[in-house]
C-alpha cells in the first residue's frame, strides 16, 4: 500500500475540525486525521507493506524545463499576500513535521527523493512491486498506474478513507473510455489547469477519449495528423498540428517516473513502534490520544 501522504493530510486537515488541538492549543487536526486514516486503511485492507510517499520536490526543475508553466500559478499564489484556496493554510504547515516525526517513530516507511514528486516515488515502487499494489490518493494523475494484470489499483477517497472509489481498468473504461496506460495520453491531450498543463486547444476529455479509441494512443493520433485519409476534422487536424511542440514534451511531464533512485527502507507494516520513547513524547506533546492508541492497536493485531 502506497500512500500519497500530502494528498491524505490535506484531506485530513479539511475533514477534521480545527478545534482538535494539542494541550497548548496548537491545531493537530491533520496529525490526528492522518493517523485515523492509516488506522482505517490498515484495518480494512490489511497490507503487508506500507510506504508513506512524500514530495521532496513538488515542482521538479526537469519538469519545469520541459513545460515552464508547470505549476507556475502555485508559485505565484505563494507570493501573493491575499487568501487563496490552493495556498497551504498556515495552521497546516506546522503540522507536517509532526506527521513526519510520528510516522518515523511508529516505523512506517516514509520516502521522498530529491528532485522528484511523491507521484514519482509511487510510480517507482509500483514498477518494482512483485505483488498487488493499492495506491491511496486523491490525485487522479495516478490513474495512469492502474493495471489489472499486475493487480495495481487506486483507492480514491470519496469521504475520508471509509468510502473509497476502487479504481480499476473497468472503472476507467466506463468513466473515461481508456485503461491505465491510456489515461496519461488522455491527460496530455486534455491538459490540467491545476498543474499548469495547457493541453491541446479544443481537445477536451470526451474528444480525447474518442481520438484514443480511434487511433490507439497519442503517437497514433499524431501520425493521423499527417495522414489525409485519417478521420480527423479540419479543426482537430489544425490544432493537433499546431500543438506538436507541446505534444513532444508533455508526456514526459505527465508520466510519473518509474526509475527514481529509492533508498533502502523497511516497508513491512510495523507491529510495534520503532522508537517507543520518541512516540510517547510526541503523543504527550501533541495530545494524540485515542487516534494514536487505535492505530497502535491495529498495527499490533
Amino acid at each position: 500500500m502506497l500512500l500519497d501522504t500530502a494528498s491524505l493530510y490535506f484531506r485530513a486537515y479539511f475533514g477534521v475540525p480545527e478545534s482538535v488541538k494539542a494541550p497548548d492549543g496548537t491545531p493537530v487536526n491533520a496529525v490526528r486525521g492522518i493517523l485515523e486514516f492509516i488506522d482505517r486503511l490498515v484495518k480494512d485492507h490489511r497490507p503487508d507493506l506500507l510506504v508513506a510517499c512524500m514530495d521532496a520536490d513538488w515542482r521538479p526543475q526537469w519538469r519545469v524545463d520541459l513545460i515552464p508553466s508547470y505549476k507556475a500559478h502555485r508559485v505565484a499564489e505563494e507570493r501573493e499576500s491575499g487568501p487563496d484556496e490552493e495556498e497551504v493554510p498556515d495552521t497546516l504547515s506546522p503540522q507536517v513535521p509532526v506527521i513526519e516525526a510520528v510516522l518515523d517513530a511508529l516505523g512506517i516507511a516514509r520516502v521522498g527523493v530529491a528532485g522528484y514528486e511523491a507521484d514519482d516515488v509511487i510510480g517507482t515502487f509500483t514498477a518494482r512491486a512483485t505483488g498487488p499494489v493499492d495506491i491511496v490518493t486523491g490525485d487522479r494523475d495516478l490513474y495512469q498506474l492502474v493495471d489489472d494484470e499486475r493487480g495495481v489499483r487506486v483507492l480514491y477517497p470519496l469521504k475520508g478513507v471509509g468510502t473509497l472509489q476502487l479504481t480499476d481498468e473497468a472503472w476507467l473504461r466506463e468513466k473515461y473510455g481508456v485503461d491505465g496506460r491510456g489515461y496519461a495520453d488522455l491527460a496530455t491531450l486534455r491538459g490540467d489547469p491545476s498543474d499548469g498543463l495547457p493541453g491541446v486547444p479544443g481537445i477536451g476529455e470526451k474528444t480525447a477519449a474518442k481520438l484514443l479509441a480511434e487511433f490507439g494512443d497519442l503517437a497514433g493520433i499524431m501520425a493521423a495528423v499527417d495522414d489525409p485519409k485519417a478521420k480527423l476534422t479540419p479543426s482537430q487536424r489544425k490544432r493537433l498540428d499546431e500543438s506538436r511542440p507541446y505534444v513532444a514534451v508533455a508526456p514526459k511531464v505527465v508520466l510519473v517516473a518509474g526509475d527514481v533512485p529509492l533508498p533502502q527502507v523497511e516497508t513491512a507494516v510495523p507491529r510495534t513502534p520503532r522508537d517507543h520513547a520518541a512516540l510517547e513524547k510526541l503523543a504527550d506533546r501533541w495530545g494524540l490520544g485515542g487516534s494514536l492508541h487505535r492505530l497502535l492497536a491495529t498495527l499490533s493485531a
